[in-house]
């Protein structure tokens, strides 16, 4: 009897997820151990913090945080961190000072310490503490995202209404997890599609459903003339948007539904293969059986005419001018990512005139023209503006010069430093050399601190040929209207792009002669792309009617 109870248990552990129970993660956790009164041991940051042995929520010792002008930090970071675990975050804190207020402010990372925005709503609230006469306790159970290889245990202390000098007390921390080893997904996801997007690549698809649903995917892509592997049960693949050896991957979790891309070359196929998994680290099982969701997109032949990221701490093409105020444009660099930023803020607001105004951009010969930026923005003041000149000289100060205010073309964050994404259409401005500019206005009483980033302006130019005889392809009729004829002396991949880069259309065609059904597509300009099988590329205008 027992050793048949014994098979049993044996057998039902081989059918269920195993389950293990992890230890504290934090080192130090009930602040305990100090080098000396003023530095707890093993914490990394550490702004104003004392120890204290009368307020304490265990044992001998907590530390006690002081209030000042700015926010202090009591931080350590934690290493070992497994994507799909989850973990559960707690700590004590005792906030009855009306000096002194506190709030979490933690970060997932990966493995080269870039913050994950995953979780952001628990993880870094936009409330506070208040005062009360007892300990209170933060807890929190999260899975730690496909990424993630570390945590950043962060808690802040602020003054309270102006009012510096209090303190808040921290005790008992702790970082522990529970991990579920599952089997391989049960099933692919569906709908794997790619669109490109100017010099990006949407991917969406729909979750992979069955008994067993994966903690993410793997995306791997592959340029032209490149391929990739599958991967391997035991072995993560990490993040790699770096190009240059003709292939990236991408881990996403699962309820995403989509990736992007980004800075991509122009005119060039890409394709990506998605596989779905479960567990993290040496436990990660990738379901490669079958066959795993392929999908192609083929970027459009377009003509960046300026790109500036701000990485360098420079403005790259674009100048600043300072027309009054003594606040200035600065490249700036938070949580790992450098931007442009302006505020009229400096112990109390300020009035300025601010201008960040682009090279020229020569849009002659151009069918269409875009401008996508990153922008964000916290406390009151005027919004920031958005201004296209066809008359700047380039070098003078640019307020004395015409500037048209297409604001209301771009889509602004709306507050709390929220990033969002602008694509604004440059199309009424074809055919000419202009100048985009943004302008930051603050006064006395009120002063926004504005952020811009990814300023990227590109456009899809006329190529001036209606059919390619060179390479054997013919395109008619065109004007076109209902259908066109595409006829080519090799198989290939044809897609149609309209002015902004989306694509309206993309199939493969046949050597010989194909009709391609338009009728779905509204009067206009479009691009009409050609990639064969002999490597031929071939761009060309198309006009519907």
């Amino acid at each position: 009897m027992r050793k048949f109870y014994f098979l049993m248990v044996a057998a039902l552990l081989m059918a269920a997820p195993f389950w293990s129970i992890g230890q504290n993660m934090v080192s130090n956790p009930g602040m305990e151990n100090w080098d000396n009164a003023s530095t707890p041991t093993d914490w990394d940051l550490y702004d104003n913090v004392s120890q204290e042995a009368t307020t304490i929520h265990s044992g001998t010792y907590s530390a006690a945080q002081m209030s000042d002008a700015s926010s202090q930090k009591l931080r350590q970071d934690i290493s070992g961190v497994t994507p799909g675990t989850e973990y559960t975050i707690t700590y004590w804190y005792y906030d009855n000072d009306p000096a002194a207020r506190t709030r979490i402010w933690s970060y997932w990372m990966d493995g080269s310490g870039t913050y994950l925005d995953d979780d952001a709503d628990v993880l870094r609230p936009n409330t506070y503490s208040e005062d009360n006469a007892s300990w209170q306790q933060y807890s929190v159970t999260l899975t730690a995202p496909v990424n993630a290889a570390q945590f950043r245990f962060e808690v802040r202390t602020y003054k309270e209404n102006n009012n510096t000098g209090g303190h808040v007390y921290f005790d008992d921390f702790g970082f522990s997890g529970q991990t579920t080893i599952d089997p391989e997904p049960s099933n692919y996801p569906t709908n794997f599609e790619a669109n490109a997007n100017g010099l990006s690549i949407d991917l969406t698809w729909t979750d992979a459903t069955g008994t067993q649903l994966p903690a993410g995917y793997l995306i791997l892509g592959a340029k032209e003339g490149s391929t990739t592997t599958a991967p391997q049960d035991g072995t993560p693949v990490p993040d790699d948007f770096d190009w240059s050896d003709g292939t990236a991957a991408a881990n996403v979790s699962y309820g995403a539904e989509a990736f992007t891309f980004s800075g991509l070359e122009t005119f060039t196929s890409y394709t990506f293969t998605i596989y779905p998994y479960t567990n993290g680290g040496a436990n990660i099982d990738y379901k490669t059986d079958g066959t795993a969701p392929v999908a192609t997109a083929t970027t459009p032949d377009i003509t960046v005419l300026s790109s500036v990221d701000f990485e360098d701490g420079t403005f790259g093409d674009w100048v600043p001018h300072n027309v009054s105020g003594d606040q200035e444009w600065e490249a700036y660099t938070y949580s790992d990512n450098t931007f442009a930023k302006m505020s009229g803020y400096d112990s109390g607001s300020h009035a300025n005139e601010d201008w960040l105004v682009s090279p020229e951009l020569d849009f002659t010969n151009f069918i269409s023209g875009n401008f996508t930026f990153d922008n964000a923005y916290k406390y009151d003041g005027n919004p920031l503006q958005l201004l296209v000149s066809t008359d700047y000289d380039g070098t003078s100060s640019p307020e004395t010069f015409t500037w048209d205010d297409i604001s209301g073309s771009a889509t602004w964050s709306d507050g709390n430093f929220d990033w969002v994404n602008s694509d604004v259409d440059l199309s009424a401005y074809l055919n000419q050399k202009i100048y985009l500019a943004f302008k930051y206005t603050s006064t006395d009483a009120a002063s926004s601190t504005w952020e811009v980033d990814n300023l990227f302006v590109f456009g899809v130019k006329t190529t001036g040929i209606d059919e390619n005889s060179a390479n054997n392809i013919k395109i008619y009729p065109n004007p076109a209207s209902g259908y066109v004829n595409f006829v080519s002396n090799e198989n290939g991949m044809v897609t149609i792009l309209d002015v902004t880069g989306k694509v309206v259309y993309s199939n493969s065609v046949n050597s010989g002669n194909n009709t391609i059904d338009i009728s779905g597509l509204t009067s206009g300009i479009y691009l009409i792309n050609t990639v064969l099988n002999d490597g031929t590329k071939t761009s060309a205008k198309l006009m519907v009617k």
